[in-house]
C-alpha cells in the first residue's frame, strides 16, 4: 500500500481555502496510487487558530468543512486535523475518512503549553488512543505534543497496543537546529516501541511562527526512509511492504543558516501574502541591517513589490548613500531619495522658539537623533498609507533587546524581518546570501557599524562589541541563565549587568514593536513574557 504526506500551507481562518487544499492533496495523492492521505495538525482551521476558537460561528464552520470533506472524499482514506466540539467540550482532533465516513476520531491528549500556542486555554483534553486498519495495516494516531512532550509515558498511554505504524499529524515550529531535535526524539521513541514512525508537518508562515514541514519517516529501526523539503509544500507517497517502509526520497537537509535564510523569506512572503499587501517599503541606510531586510524582501516578494527609500541628513556619509544606491540598482528595485534635513532643522527651531530648548542642549542630546528616526518613520508610513503597502523595519535582536531603536521611528512599521536575528546572525546572513549571488555591497559587510545619527558616531560608542553583547543577550534571554552564571563564562561583570540591565528597561519599547519571525527559541513576541513594571534584581 502507499501512504501519502501532504505538507500543505494552511492560513489560519481561510476555512473554504484549507479544504479545497485537502481535496486537490486527495485528488493528487489517489492520482498517484495512494490509499491513505495524511495531512497535518488542524489543516481545516489552520494552525494555531488562537481566540478563533472562542467564536461558536467558527468551529461550527470547521464542523460543517468537515461534513463537506466526508462527501467530497472518495477512492482513499483521509486523515485529517479540525476542531471538533461535542458533549459541551472542544478538542484538538483528527478524523479518519472513507467510504463516506468516518470511521475513527483522536482527541489530542497533551495539549501544548507554549505561550504562542497555550492549548490549555482553547480545548479539552482527550482520553483514550485511536487505532485503525487498512490494506492490513494497523495505524495509530497522536497528535504533535503527543509525541514531542509525552516522552517514555508515550507508549503506555497514549497509542494502541500491536500498531504497525503511527501517524503524527503535526504543526511544529521551527526554530534553528529543530530538527535535530525531531529525529532524536523520533529514534527514542522508536528504540521503546519498535513502531514505523510516519510525520506530516505543516509548512507556512503564520504571522510570527514559521513551521518548516520537513515531514519525514522512520522505520522500526530508527533509519530515516523518507524526508521532505523545508520551506517549501509538497506531496509525496511512502510505499509500504509488508508492514515496513520503503527506502524513497530524502531531502538534503540545509545548513542552518540557509535554513535560517529561507525561514525569513517564508516568514515574509506568507505575511505580505496571506494579509493581502500589495508590497513592502524599506527605508535604506546604507548600513547592513536595511541591506538584510531588502535582500530578504525581494528573495521572497520579487523586486517589482519592494519599495526603497533613502532619507539622508548632515550626518549620512557619501558611502552609505552610494552603497544604497549600489544594491538596489543591482536588485532592480524602486528607489527614492528624499533629504530631511530642512525638516529635521524646522523641528529643532520649534523646539528653541517653542520649549525654550537651546540649540547646544539640543545638539548634545539624543533629541536630535530621535527626531532623525521619526521624521523617517513618519514619511515611511505615509508612503504605506498612500500605497498599502506594509513597512518592513529593519532592526535586529541585538537592538530591540537593548533599546538601540526609536519608537515611532527606526521601529515604526507592520512586520519585522530581524526581529529575531542578533547582530552576528545578521553577518552571517549577509555572507550567505552574497554567496549565492553578490548583491550585498561588501563594503556594507566590513564597515563599523553605525546609526549615522550623529557625526562619527559607531554603534560600539553606545554598547559593548556585539559579539559580548549577542553572548550574553542569547544566555540571559534564550538560556535562562542568571547572571552569575554568564559571567562564569568568562564575561566581564561590568559588561552582563550592564546588557541584563538594558534588557529589563527597555521591555516597554519592545511591547510596542511590529510583529517578527521567531527563530530562536525565545523571541521578544512570542515567547519572552516579563513585566515592564519589574522590581526584581538578580
Amino acid at each position: 500500500m502507499k501512504v501519502a504526506i501532504a505538507q500543505v500551507n494552511f492560513t489560519v481562518g481561510d476555512i473554504a481555502g484549507n479544504v479545497d487544499k485537502i481535496i486537490d492533496s486527495a485528488e493528487t495523492a489517489k492520482n498517484a496510487g495512494a490509499d491513505l492521505l495524511v495531512t497535518p495538525e488542524l489543516a481545516i482551521s489552520g494552525y494555531p487558530p488562537v481566540d478563533l476558537l472562542l467564536r461558536e460561528t467558527f468551529f461550527q464552520a470547521c464542523a460543517d468543512a468537515l461534513n463537506q470533506l466526508i462527501q467530497s472524499i472518495s477512492g482513499i482514506t483521509l486523515v485529517v486535523g479540525h476542531p471538533e466540539f461535542q458533549n459541551g467540550k472542544l478538542y484538538n482532533s483528527a478524523s479518519v475518512i472513507q467510504d463516506g465516513q468516518i470511521v475513527a476520531t483522536y482527541h489530542k491528549h497533551i495539549l501544548n503549553r507554549a505561550p504562542f500556542f497555550n492549548e490549555h486555554y482553547y480545548f479539552d483534553k482527550g482520553a483514550e488512543p485511536c487505532e485503525f486498519e487498512l490494506a492490513g495495516e494497523k495505524f495509530g494516531i497522536l497528535i504533535c505534543a503527543d509525541f514531542w512532550q509525552a516522552h517514555t509515558a508515550t507508549d503506555e498511554t497514549l497509542i494502541a497496543p500491536d500498531i504497525d505504524h503511527l501517524l503524527v499529524l503535526s504543526a511544529s515550529a521551527y526554530h534553528i537546529d529543530k530538527q535535530v531535535s525531531r529525529y532524536q526524539m523520533t529514534q527514542q521513541f522508536i528504540q521503546r516501541t519498535q513502531v514505523n514512525v510516519i510525520h506530516a508537518n505543516q509548512v507556512g508562515g503564520q504571522d510570527e511562527l514559521i513551521f518548516d514541514g520537513a515531514s519525514f519517516v522512520m522505520n522500526r529501526q530508527g533509519i530515516l526512509t523518507h524526508q521532505f523539503a523545508e520551506f517549501k509544500e509538497a506531496l509525496d507517497c511512502i510505499e509500504i511492504d509488508h508492514k515496513e517502509p520503503v527506502n524513497g526520497h530524502i531531502e538534503q537537509h540545509l545548513p542552518t543558516t540557509a535554513c535560517i535564510y529561507q525561514a525569513l523569506c517564508m516568514g515574509v512572503r506568507d505575511y505580505i501574502e496571506k494579509n493581502h499587501f500589495p508590497g513592502v517599503i524599506i527605508g535604506l541606510s546604507g548600513g547592513i541591517d536595511s541591506a538584510l531586510t531588502l535582500a530578504i524582501a525581494v528573495d521572497a516578494l520579487g523586486a517589482d513589490r519592494v519599495r526603497t527609500v533613502m532619507m539622508p541628513t548632515q550626518y549620512t556619509s557619501s558611502i552609505s548613500l552610494e552603497d544604497a544606491a549600489t544594491m538596489t540598482k543591482t536588485l532592480g528595485v524602486e528607489y527614492n531619495r528624499s533629504l530631511i534635513k530642512p525638516m529635521l532643522d524646522h523641528f529643532l527651531l520649534t523646539l528653541e522658539n517653542d520649549f525654550q530648548i537651546s540649540p547646544d542642549s539640543t545638539y548634545t542630546s539624543t533629541v536630535p537623533e530621535n527626531l532623525q528616526a521619526r521624521i523617517r518613520g513618519t514619511l515611511l508610513m505615509a508612503l504605506s498609507n498612500h500605497t498599502g503597502s506594509i513597512v518592513l523595519t529593519t532592526g535586529n535582536k541585538s537592538e530591540v533587546a537593548v533599546g538601540y531603536c526609536t519608537l515611532y521611528g527606526d521601529m515604526v512599521g507592520g512586520f519585522a524581518a530581524l526581529k529575531d536575528i542578533s547582530k552576528t546572525m545578521v553577518y552571517q546572513l549577509c555572507n550567505y546570501r552574497n554567496q549565492i549571488s553578490e548583491i550585498i555591497p561588501q563594503r556594507i559587510i566590513e564597515r563599523a557599524p553605525s546609526a549615522e545619527l550623529r557625526f562619527n558616531q559607531t554603534d560600539q560608542d553606545s554598547l559593548p562589541p556585539y559579539e559580548v553583547l549577542d553572548a550574553v543577550m542569547e544566555a540571559y534571554v534564550e538560556q535562562n541563565l542568571s547572571p552569575t552564571e554568564i559571567i562564569e563564562r568568562g564575561y566581564s561583570e561590568t559588561d552582563v549587568h550592564r546588557v541584563i540591565h538594558l534588557i529589563k528597561i527597555n521591555e516597554y519599547k519592545r511591547r510596542q514593536s511590529p510583529p517578527g519571525i521567531r527563530v530562536t527559541q525565545c523571541d521578544f513576541g512570542t515567547t519572552w513574557r516579563h513585566p515592564i513594571t519589574n522590581g526584581f534584581e538578580e
